[in-house]
């Protein structure tokens, strides 16, 4: 990419923030994808001039969190990605409200509100990826969603202008917000929680770290559950009624322990595992007439990474 362009955002996020040709695989979970042309780790303040400045040079960008639900092909990912990390991190406590900014973890999140005997998080505490993420996608686990705590969230629109969106204002459902609709770039949230005894929250944090530890190929590299649960149906007994458990191609597989996770179990490519998915739903579909919807987010995918291309 042009040096202009990468001198451009040294000045803006400072030239420790920049980075060439960076392996995507070093940014999402499944630890798969080539380079992006350039990566940028903004704070707070710069981000909105980042993307100002991708938008002013019709630059094509990508934003991403924890990369814990993303396929990057093996081609790499064209432009800028700007990833909402470490930098983006915050999490203070007022009350019985959390505020974070989009990059801290839903892991620190919970246990920032566990060591503050706050109450109503504890289903995110396992779960990899940030509050930014999790908003965009409404996350949930064991029987709790974002949704359920969710506040309110600061937003930055197409425009450059910085909002703050009520939750009621999100249309949150099943994995679902209009986030990506609206093309708004989530900054921070606000969760409201309840008072709570943190003896019994940690242990409730404990016990669900147990189920899945016992139930989820933690032990590999994946992006959580593949695909969406099907209506009236759950994803990993179909793909495993299909006889699918263990099913590989290359070095992806579908878990042997759950059969909702495809793991990068020996040095899989973004190809391998695509094409896996992709047998996957066409076998699903042809026994049991369910289409599997993949939950995962597919970036890149266009540049040679299908089997068969």
């Amino acid at each position: 990419m042009d040096q202009k362009i990468y001198e451009g955002l040294c000045r803006i996020a400072g030239k420790d923030a920049v980075f060439r040709n960076e392996p995507m695989s070093r940014h999402t979970t499944f630890r798969t994808g080539g380079p992006a042309q350039l990566l940028v780790t903004p704070d707070m303040e710069t981000l909105p001039e980042v993307v100002a400045f991708c938008r002013q040079g019709q630059l094509p960008f990508l934003v991403i969190g924890n990369g814990s639900n993303l396929l990057c092909g093996d081609g790499g990912v064209d432009g800028v990605v700007i990833e909402i990390g470490k930098r983006m991190a915050e999490i203070s406590v007022d009350g019985t409200r959390i505020t974070a900014q989009a990059g801290a973890l839903l892991s620190a999140i919970a246990f920032r509100a566990a060591s503050e005997s706050l109450t109503g998080v504890e289903f995110a505490a396992g779960i990899p990826g940030s509050i930014g993420g999790a908003v965009v996608m409404n996350a949930g686990a064991y029987g709790g969603e974002l949704k359920d705590v969710l506040c309110e969230v600061q937003v930055l629109t197409r425009e450059g202008e910085i909002l703050t969106v009520p939750a009621s204002g999100l249309e949150l459902s099943y994995r679902h917000s209009i986030v990506p609709e609206k093309g708004y770039i989530v900054l921070s949230a606000v969760l409201s929680l309840q008072p709570g005894s943190r003896e019994q929250i940690l242990s409730a944090m404990d016990e669900l770290k147990t189920k899945r530890v016992a139930k989820q190929p933690l032990e590999y590299p994946s992006a959580g559950s593949t695909f969406k649960r099907p209506e009236g149906y759950f994803a990993g007994k179909l793909i495993e009624d299909a006889g699918l458990k263990g099913f590989r191609v290359g070095g992806a597989q579908v878990s042997e322990k759950h059969c909702g996770f495809v793991i990068n179990r020996d040095h899989a490519t973004s190809a391998d595992i695509l094409s896996l998915m992709e047998q996957v739903q066409q076998k699903v579909y042809g026994q049991f007439g369910v289409q599997l919807e993949p939950e995962v987010k597919m970036v890149g995918i266009h540049r040679k990474t299908a089997a068969g291309e």
